[in-house]
């Protein structure tokens, strides 16, 4: 099969590898399956070709796609505006693609639909998300429960359901937590990649970068350990098995 692109933000090198991974063991996928790129560091090749790619899947990170440019750290600012460049393409042509937390603030924008910390921004925990009456009829979301748990933990969120966009998961805290775009192009408020072990390492990680007081991050680990969150990671296995 054609293989998938992952393209991931996080400037810490033990986060970026665990989440590769963790796309990797989630999605049923080999390495060899894959291509990573690490946008806050390289660029994209010349002679990139999206159509050679089964889909694009984006990864999270700390930055938001509403900072003042000013507030971004350099990092940040070229792996955000690498993948902006892409989306035009990507929306263009129905190009099968996956955005994974900051990946609905980075759909968001490209559409034009409000992305800002307003309202709707999520303390980090486990969130009830419930299927929205369109999501019913949504491959990646059959056979899935009508609500289930998932790991959240974003300063952002889209505003309004952009344009052009179908509503499949809302929760109360965000009413915008799974969007799609035309008929192959997805992004979550959520994390689809992360259990408990994956989302406590990254709230040890992250525990200095404001999503929390840096004083709670055992008490959110214990929270992590103690919540159910298994349904969201067979979002990600259906997204590969679909168009891989």
């Amino acid at each position: 099969m054609r293989p998938f692109l992952i393209l991931q933000l996080r400037p810490e090198t033990d986060a970026s590898d665990a989440e590769y991974a963790t796309f990797l063991a989630k999605g049923g996928l080999c390495a060899d399956q894959t291509r990573r790129l690490r946008l806050e560091r390289e660029d994209l090749p010349a002679d990139l070709c999206l159509s050679d790619y089964a889909g694009v899947i984006v990864g999270g990170g700390p930055g938001c796609v509403s900072d003042a440019p000013t507030d971004k750290a350099p990092d940040e600012a070229r792996a955000e505006a690498a993948i902006l460049s892409l989306m035009p393409q990507i929306t263009g042509a129905d190009l099968p693609f996956l955005g994974c937390c900051y990946g609905i603030g980075i759909l968001g924008h490209h559409l034009g639909a409000e992305v800002s910390k307003a309202r709707f921004g999520e303390n980090v925990g486990a969130v009830g998300c419930e299927i929205t009456a369109e999501g019913r009829n949504d491959p990646l979301l059959a056979g899935l429960p009508e609500r289930f748990d998932a790991f959240v933990g974003h300063k952002e969120a889209v505003q309004e359901l952009p344009q052009g966009c179908t509503h499949l998961l809302r929760s109360d805290p965000c009413p915008f937590q799974m969007i799609r775009y035309k008929s192959n192009i997805y992004a979550t408020q959520f994390h689809p990649e992360a259990d408990a072990g994956v989302f406590a390492e990254r709230i040890r990680i992250y525990r200095h970068r404001g999503y929390f007081p840096p004083a709670t991050a055992e008490a959110l680990i214990d929270m992590c350990h103690a919540s159910d969150v298994t349904m969201p990671e067979r979002i990600l296995r259906s997204f590969v098995a679909r168009y891989g």
